[in-house]
């Protein structure tokens, strides 16, 4: 699934790529989106996972799939800051969500650096190891945060069955990203805020980062939404 090594700019962002679509998959199969023969199985380490196909039978699937090729591309450019993978029930308001899924990017003069949300930090003697990433370490926090995903998945009530998903990308200004830039698969949406009719929580699910990349996910969710989750083992902002 991942590169051997992450050594340059673009070998890490192919892992960045590729670590987004594990995300995605995971939590639409997780979730119960779509069916099972839109996904192939694979496994990384002892894990076995579910990745979107991209020719599937499915619409819905197929449409996840090409969002998130207008996704790499605006990654690529390093003009994308935010993105948002939303669940909804009311067609006529997909801004009002009741689950969303956020992943937000940095750049500095290196690279991009990926913000999905924030699971884990390396430390040894209280000292922070992300200036000295290997690529052990890499591989380490992805298994980790695609665990915390299962965990905080199998935690959530189950969605109901008319539900969809809308996906929404926030640029940097115009300074860096060209005022009538839009990726392949997007429009300019007429609103660029959301909100839930109840109260949200939100869920640190993790981080992963390497030279050129940081890589973080938050999940939010109505109050009620949630069943089972202790707070020992997922942190809330």
């Amino acid at each position: 699934l991942f590169p051997n090594e992450i050594k340059t700019q673009q070998q890490s962002l192919v892992f960045v790529k590729r670590m987004m679509a594990v995300a995605v998959s995971c939590i639409t199969y997780l979730r119960g989106i779509f069916p099972e023969d839109a996904y192939r199985t694979r496994y990384l380490e002892d894990l076995c996972i579910k990745i979107l196909r991209e020719e599937s039978h499915c619409p819905g699937a197929s449409r996840i799939v090409n969002w998130m090729k207008g996704c790499f591309d605006a990654l690529e450019k390093r003009y994308l800051q935010i993105m948002v993978l939303g669940v909804y029930m009311d067609s006529d308001d997909p801004n009002c969500m009741i689950e969303s899924y956020q992943f937000k990017f940095k750049y500095t003069n290196q690279g991009p650096q990926l913000d999905i949300l924030r699971l884990l930090s390396f430390y040894r003697n209280q000292k922070s190891l992300t200036s000295n990433i290997t690529t052990v370490d890499i591989k380490n926090t992805c298994i980790l945060l695609i665990r915390k995903l299962f965990i905080l998945m199998q935690n959530l009530e189950v969605l109901p069955n008319d539900v969809s998903l809308t996906m929404k990308l926030f640029y940097y200004d115009d300074a860096v990203t060209p005022p009538d830039y839009q990726p392949p698969g997007f429009k300019e949406g007429e609103s660029g805020s959301v909100w839930f009719e109840g109260i949200p929580v939100h869920v640190k699910v993790g981080e992963v980062q390497t030279p050129f990349h940081m890589l973080k996910v938050r999940v939010t969710t109505e109050k009620e939404r949630m069943e089972r989750m202790e707070a020992k083992n997922i942190l809330k902002e």
